[in-house]
């Protein structure tokens, strides 16, 4: 990912965060006011009542939440696995294209993006394609922190427990599920065949489980439904099985295998 793009995703990322960082730790309700607390906050909040109403506890209703978050956004990461996957297709022609193009005057480089440009338009890959996910998700990542302290913080509501994990405190099992569940996901993925990436099948799981046990469990049960419905995505499109079965040496007659 290009340098310039990681760094305005963190700036909108730190963004976010501090628009209601003040606030994290007061009530939320419908008079609550601010762009952040009626357009991202409270109808997160009242969404969730409104399942715990339907389902009977707020775990049940956070479940649901997340489902429907991430069926809206479905789209589009389908649209970033299969681009995912085309980018590791064309790989090879890209390392051809590199050394073909080796030279780094301008002229040389001006060469080499216009024909990477029209390779990428040939084989329907978009480099960009899985930022988009990232940046919308992260408003809603924060904006469910968010809801979860503020309800936590309200007396009239008690987020209770979801099987042996109270919701409103940190559970050291449950972020071990989650970062866990996040391993598998990057395992099953794009990230195993790309070597700049597989640093993430470590980093990720790690941070996962260091924000899990000092956040909220509520939290962690968002992460930990949203990757289920990751792998079960990776299954369907990417389907890592039949990779492996092609990447698995063609034996000879002899009993060996040809490299």
């Amino acid at each position: 990912m290009n340098k310039k793009l990681v760094l305005l995703i963190s700036l909108i990322a730190v963004a976010l965060l501090l628009s209601g960082c003040t606030e994290f730790d007061q009530p939320i309700s419908d008079q609550s006011e601010g762009f952040w607390n009626e357009f991202i906050v409270w109808p997160l909040v009242s969404t969730i009542k409104f399942f715990k109403g339907l389902l009977g506890t707020y775990g049940f209703g956070i479940i649901a939440v997340t489902i429907i978050i991430r069926l809206v956004m479905l789209p589009l990461m389908i649209k970033q696995t299969k681009s995912s996957k085309r980018m590791q297709e064309v790989q090879p022609e890209l390392v051809k294209l590199k050394e073909k193009y080796k030279s780094k005057d301008a002229v040389t480089q001006q060469k080499y993006q216009k024909e990477m440009m029209a390779l990428f338009q040939e084989r329907g890959v978009n480099p960009m394609a899985g930022c988009l996910p990232v940046l919308i998700q992260m408003p809603v990542l924060i904006g469910f922190y968010h809801a979860i302290s503020r309800m936590n913080n309200t007396p009239e509501i008690d987020l209770g427990s979801f099987l042996i994990f109270p919701l409103a405190e940190p559970s050291i099992i449950l972020a071990v599920i989650a970062g866990l569940m996040q391993f598998v996901v990057l395992r099953t993925g794009p990230a195993m065949d790309n070597p700049q990436m597989k640093i993430m099948m470590y980093f990720m799981p790690v941070m996962i489980i260091g924000f899990g046990i000092v956040l909220p469990s509520a939290l962690t049960l968002y992460w930990v439904i949203g990757n289920v419905i990751s792998l079960i995505q990776n299954l369907v499109i990417y389907r890592p099985w039949e990779k492996k079965e092609t990447q698995q040496p063609v034996k000879t007659k002899a009993g060996g295998a040809k490299k």
